[in-house]
């Protein structure tokens, strides 16, 4: 039965179809070049991911606020033989870039692995329909491509999620296919070539407990783009004001937006946490253990949103903050307590204009 779930229901839509009326307008408007099995030229893709106006006047907005030549270097190693590996701490948008990526380039950003400890070969391979397999014998009918193998199938681009949490074992199941753009079936005796487009997006960081190191062979096969965090607070205040927003939109949470001098505060707390210091550096901090990335302060003030909308008066406001915001930074219950007590005290308490999310803060340990 075909399913008739308008989009909108969806708790999360994919890129494409979130951002459906930006990709048409660049496609009716590029006349650019385009590699083979490409649906944007690689200006049209950089323009979908860093924002601007098209000729017409359409605006498309920004997914990506950062370094436009780190955009464009990564789109470049897209149009070539080499694979792309995003790489930076956690929470630098490694898994957003590598969505909308795809989603430009292909059209489609759901050829995905999502990389855990458990991640087996067949997910990288192939793996095989066991009541055909013992019906009618190893065939290609049998066969269960993996999103690597059909996207090698079609030209298109596929996303391995969280590379360095796959055994080194299976990591390594990557190097043939990006040496050879071909995927052998032993059991068949035959292989897949991949068609031009064809090319691999992944993702990894080396904060994370559990990480698996590249080895030098599969490294090679990557060009590496590392996404840092971002250079100023103005920076980061807009780019997590902007999430924010979206989220509360695809939440369809009745609440306002926090307001901007609030994002800025939580965007404030973290970045001083992070680096170790006092925006005005006379002060040297702990750092907690966490990341305390973009990330996490839209996950904060989500959840201000949420609490507002359901049991406030609609506004974010400290108290609705407050909680999160502990829980984002003690991660440890002993080691993170002290620095973030020490911080409350030496730091926020001394903010007049912060009164009322430090006893917020207080009150919420």
């Amino acid at each position: 039965m075909e399913n008739q779930t308008p989009e909108s229901a969806f708790l999360r839509r994919h890129a494409e179809q979130l951002y459906a009326g930006e990709l048409e307008a660049l496609r009716q408007q590029d006349t650019r070049p385009r590699p083979e099995h490409w649906e944007l030229s690689p200006w049209a893709v950089c323009t979908y991911l860093l924002g601007g106006t098209l000729e017409d006047g359409f605006e498309i907005s920004p997914k990506y606020i950062g370094s436009r030549r780190l955009i464009e270097v990564a789109v470049a190693t897209l149009a070539t033989d080499r694979a792309l590996l995003l790489y930076g701490v956690p929470g630098t948008a490694k898994s957003w870039v590598s969505e909308h990526l795809a989603a430009a380039i292909s059209g489609d950003s759901t050829r995905i692995v999502q990389g855990t400890a458990g991640t087996g070969e067949e997910q990288l391979r192939y793996g095989w329909n066991y009541a055909e397999l013992l019906a009618h014998g190893p065939s290609f009918d049998a066969l269960v491509p993996s999103p690597v193998m059909r996207a090698m199938q079609e030209g298109r681009l596929a996303r391995v999620e969280e590379l360095t949490r796959i055994p080194a074992d299976v990591q390594d199941t990557l190097i043939s296919i990006l040496s050879e753009k071909s995927l052998p079936v032993p059991e068949l005796g035959e292989e897949v070539q991949a068609l031009r487009g064809f090319n691999i997006i992944a993702t990894a960081n080396n904060r994370d407990k559990g990480v698996n190191e590249l080895s030098a062979a599969l490294k090679r096969r990557f060009n590496t783009v590392v996404l840092p965090v971002p250079a100023t607070e103005e920076e980061e205040t807009t780019i997590v004001s902007r999430r924010v927003a979206e989220m509360g939109r695809n939440l369809a949470l009745p609440a306002e937006p926090p307001a901007l001098e609030e994002v800025r505060r939580v965007v404030r707390i973290f970045r001083e946490l992070r680096e170790g210091r006092t925006e005005d550096g006379k002060l040297r901090l702990k750092t907690p253990s966490g990341s305390l990335s973009p990330a996490e302060a839209v996950s904060v003030l989500t959840n201000g949103m949420a609490l507002a909308a359901h049991f406030g008066n609609g506004r974010v406001q400290a108290r609705d903050v407050a909680s999160s915001l502990v829980g984002a930074v003690v991660k440890d219950p002993v080691q993170d307590a002290v620095v973030w007590k020490e911080y409350l005290e030496q730091v926020v308490k001394q903010h007049y204009e912060w009164k009322d999310i430090y006893l917020a803060c207080r009150d919420a340990e």
